[in-house]
Formats: C-alpha cells, sequence, structure tokens
C-alpha cells in the first residue's frame, strides 16, 4: 500500500511540464504570424480604448494579458532581448516554443528533463560558435553595411516603405553620440525621439540640438528667433511666494491692497532683472507641481526685457538639456550667474502643420546628442514609427558591441540547425538525440518566414537545406522574390549580437520551463 502511495503522484509532473509548454506555446504562436518582412500586424485593444497597431514582438506581448505563469516567461524572454539587442523580439519568442516543442517530443520518448536541459545548453553553446565561425568583421567606419542592417531591421516594419529615409538617420544619429575609435557601448538616452503629430513620415528629420513641441510660451512671442543665444536653465518659480499651508489674508484697506500688489510686482520685476543681468536672452523654465512655474506679469516682464521663454521643461530632460547646449540648472536666484548659461547658434520657433516647435541648433561640436523629430499623421503611426527607428538604433548599437554582421533571411538558423545534425551524429546516447531534436527546432524561423510570405514552407526550406548542404553558407528565403537566393546579394544582413543573444536567451528560458516539475499557489 504504502509503496503505491508514493508512486501514485509520478503523474503530475509531466501533467505540469505539458501545461506550461502548451502555455508558452501558445503566446509563441500569438506573434509567430508577425515574423519578418511579410508579416502581418497585430491591432491591440488596451481597457481605456487606446488602439496600437504594431508587428514589435516586445509591444505585442508587453500589452498582452498573459495569465499563465510559464507564459509570463516567454514575455519577459522578449522583454531581456529587447534589453540586451533591442531587435529580434518576435524571433526569440517563436524559437523558444519551437525548442519547447521539440522538448515536448523528447519527454514523450522518456528522456529525463534534465538531460534535455543539459543537452540544449552545450548545444546553444555550439551554435553560438557556428554563428560566430559564419560571421564577418565589420568596422565602424563601413557605413554601407550599418545601413543595410538598419535597413533590414525596418524592412519588416509598418513604415518598411520609409526605410530608405529612417535608415541613414539611425546611423548617423548613433555615430554623432559616440566616438568611433573607442565606443563599446551607445547610450540610447542620448538619443532623443520626440513625436509630433502632423506632416507625414517624411518630415520626420534630424536636429543637432534640441527640439522642445510646446513651443514658446505665447506672451512672450514678441521676438521667435534668437541668434547667439544665451539659455539658462531654471528650476525656481517665477511667480509670487505662497506660505506652505493654506492661511487667507484678509486686506481691510485699498491701500494695503495696492501694497501687497506692488510688492508683487517688484518681487517678479526683480527676478526678471537679475535673470536680464546674466545675460540671458533664452529661458527654460522646469514644470512646478506646487505652484506656477511662472506667471502672466512675469511674462510680460520678461517679454519686454527681450527674452524668450520655455515652460514646461519635464524634469527628466533636464540632464539631456544641460549636456547637449553645456548649461547648469540652476535651483536658485543667487546661483543664476554668466557661468550657469548654456550657448546655441540659433534658437528659433518654427510651424509644422497644426502646431508650433521651438529648435535649438548650433550647440557646439562637444555635445554627443542629438534629437529625432518624428512626423506622422496621426498618433498610430508617429507611435510605430518611434518603436521601428528604436529597433534599428538599437541593431546599430549592437555593432558597436559586437561588430560583426551575418547574413538574415533564414540562412544562419538553416545552417545551425545543419552543422548541428553533423554534430549529433557524432554524439551518442541521449545527447545526440537532444542535439538533433534543437537543430530542427531552428528551423523554425525559416519555416515562418516562408509561410508568412505565402510561399510553400516545406518545399522552401528543403530547397535551403539542400542549398546549405551543396556549401552556400549565405543563401536564405528571399520573400520579394518568392524563391531562394544568395541573401547578402539582396543586402539582408544583420547583427551577430542579435541572432546570438536570441539563442542564448531561448536557450535560457527553455531550460527554466523544463527544470519546474510544480507550481505552488502561495497565499499573500
Amino acid at each position: 500500500m504504502s509503496e503505491n502511495k508514493t508512486f501514485q503522484d509520478r503523474e503530475k509532473p509531466s501533467a505540469i511540464r505539458a501545461s506550461n509548454i502548451s502555455a508558452a506555446k501558445s503566446v509563441a504562436d500569438a506573434v509567430r504570424t508577425s515574423l519578418g518582412p511579410k508579416g502581418m500586424d497585430k491591432m491591440i485593444q488596451a481597457g481605456n480604448g487606446e488602439v496600437t497597431v504594431t508587428n514589435d514582438g516586445a509591444t505585442i506581448l508587453k500589452q498582452m494579458k498573459v495569465l499563465h505563469p510559464a507564459a509570463s516567461m516567454l514575455v519577459e524572454l522578449s522583454k531581456a532581448q529587447d534589453v540586451e539587442a533591442g531587435d529580434g523580439t518576435t524571433s526569440v519568442v517563436v524559437l523558444a516554443g519551437s525548442l519547447l516543442g521539440a522538448c515536448q517530443k523528447l519527454l514523450d520518448k522518456g528522456i529525463h528533463p534534465t538531460t534535455i536541459s543539459d543537452s540544449f545548453q552545450r548545444a546553444a553553446v555550439k551554435a553560438v560558435e557556428i554563428l560566430t565561425s559564419m560571421s564577418t568583421p565589420l568596422e565602424l567606419s563601413d557605413r554601407e553595411s550599418m545601413l543595410k542592417s538598419a535597413t533590414t531591421s525596418l524592412n519588416s516594419k509598418v513604415v518598411s516603405q520609409n526605410s530608405p529615409l529612417l535608415a541613414p538617420m539611425a546611423v548617423d544619429a548613433v555615430m554623432r553620440v559616440i566616438d568611433a575609435a573607442t565606443a563599446t557601448n551607445v547610450d540610447l538616452r542620448d538619443i532623443k525621439v520626440i513625436q509630433k503629430i502632423g506632416g507625414t513620415l517624411e518630415d520626420t528629420e534630424l536636429i543637432d540640438g534640441l527640439v522642445f513641441t510646446q513651443g514658446l510660451a505665447h506672451k512672450a512671442a514678441a521676438n521667435t528667433r534668437q541668434e547667439k543665444a544665451k539659455i539658462g536653465l531654471i528650476q525656481f518659480q517665477i511667480s509670487p511666494p505662497k506660505t506652505q499651508m493654506d492661511n487667507n489674508v484678509i486686506v481691510s484697506d485699498y491701500t494695503q491692497m495696492d501694497r501687497v500688489l506692488r510688492e508683487e510686482k517688484d518681487y517678479i520685476l526683480n527676478i526678471c532683472k537679475q535673470i536680464k543681468k546674466a545675460g540671458c536672452n533664452v529661458l527654460l523654465i522646469q514644470k512646478s507641481i506646487l505652484r506656477d512655474a511662472i506667471n502672466d506679469l512675469a511674462l510680460h516682464f520678461l517679454s519686454k526685457l527681450k527674452i524668450m521663454v520655455v515652460t514646461n521643461v519635464e524634469r527628466e530632460d533636464i540632464s539631456f538639456i544641460s549636456k547637449t547646449i553645456g548649461c547648469r540648472p540652476v535651483a536658485s536666484l543667487d546661483h543664476f550667474t554668466p557661468e550657469a548659461l548654456g550657448q546655441a547658434e540659433l534658437v528659433e520657433e518654427v510651424s509644422t502643420g497644426d502646431g508650433r516647435v521651438l529648435k535649438v541648433t548650433g550647440t557646439g561640436g562637444n555635445a554627443k546628442t542629438v534629437t529625432l523629430l518624428v512626423r506622422g499623421s496621426n498618433k498610430m503611426v508617429v507611435e510605430e514609427a518611434d518603436r521601428s527607428l528604436h529597433d534599428a538604433l538599437c541593431v546599430i548599437r549592437c555593432l558597436v558591441k559586437k561588430r560583426a554582421l551575418i547574413a538574415g533571411g533564414g540562412a544562419p538558423e538553416i545552417e545551425m540547425s545543419l552543422r548541428l545534425m553533423e554534430h549529433a551524429n557524432e554524439l551518442t546516447g541521449m545527447d545526440s538525440y537532444c542535439v538533433r531534436a534543437f537543430a530542427e527546432a531552428l528551423e523554425v524561423i525559416p519555416l515562418t518566414l516562408a509561410e508568412n510570405a505565402g510561399l510553400h514552407p516545406i518545399s522552401v526550406v528543403t530547397e535551403l537545406r539542400n542549398k546549405h548542404a551543396q556549401g552556400a553558407r549565405t543563401a536564405g528565403i528571399n520573400v520579394k522574390k518568392g524563391k531562394i537566393t544568395d541573401i547578402l546579394e539582396e543586402n539582408v544582413v544583420q547583427p551577430l549580437l542579435v541572432s546570438t543573444s536570441a539563442i542564448q536567451l531561448a536557450t535560457e528560458t527553455v531550460r527554466s520551463i523544463m527544470k519546474i516539475d510544480d507550481i505552488v499557489q502561495v497565499q499573500r
């Protein structure tokens, strides 16, 4: 009796594993159709009725309501890929789903999860070696190759028809904020992407300097252009001070009333004069929560003193502004000195479609920052262009981190699959089975690319495998022509880091899911 009791629960771990695998695979299937240049887009409707149209894997999964804990691991996986490489967020999830399918088959054969997990780890290491061996080294001076990579990334997006305009912008933006000789990483916070609805995507521009979408404070907009600007950035308010608590001051006499107003006026005038004395002619004012950052009287005085005013500068933009124009944020009037001011050749307000933006240009060559002003006809287009540009910037960042390129179009996956198959034949026992399963699972990427392009997946992948077996390492699926061609001639290239990080992260996630044999609910 006791023996039976011990073994009657042996079914539970395998049931839990099966449930985890099917939940995670369903997430992978949800984004699978959006892989590649011919992938479909997803329309995501949030609870508040906001609609997003995108085919960026990380965005789709971030907005999806995933309840199953194992499925949420795949959401985390796409986030990790987004942070590490920035591109390939759909591929990594599709790959993980395929590897989990392979695991399920191996489990059904009775192979132990730990054995599968260890073999997959070894296979992943081998796969990364294969990828590295087929990569081409790249110099950052090779602008042509970097443009090809950025274009490949943009081709699978909604804004693919604008890639000839956006790809050079992404490359130029990254090259301006780094020192090509010594850089090993790119801080994308130095590249500010600003969205402005109005116009078309063709109006998107790269600006060496700053852009403020709020324009000038209207009362002080007497002059909308200032050359040789001296720019001050203040974090204090130019409005009458308030008491700490809600106090009522009862004024019984109109002379007292007059005096209160006069004091207020003198107080504000004194601040404005001191700002002018420091030589400031463009003033940026940080947004204030407690009281008005600036009132109408102050705007009137500043306008008279010919000082341009920009209000509502966000707190998180302060460091970017300071870095760009070389000014120092000033928190009190006493510290507002000429040394704290930044400089720019030109500050001018320009009208854009339905609104106005303020451009600050000519900030000197030492400021390693740029601004991308993304334009579009509606909110959805602008947001999707922003996401696509972010992916293109990340691709260039990958090339700075790891200066090597590989072919795209499913070529590296098939090559890895073939080489791992050969490697599996040299192994013995369970390892051989598991590595072979891993190799077969990698074929999901070319298979999905062909499927989404409306080609016959099985015949295309078989032909691709034959080409690679004959030694054509860069043969890939050309979705535009609908056949197998040398993908490098089509300029479809991607950074090595995107593929290696996808393989490593997908394998890690699959191993974690394989090691789970029970889900315990905890009461909080």
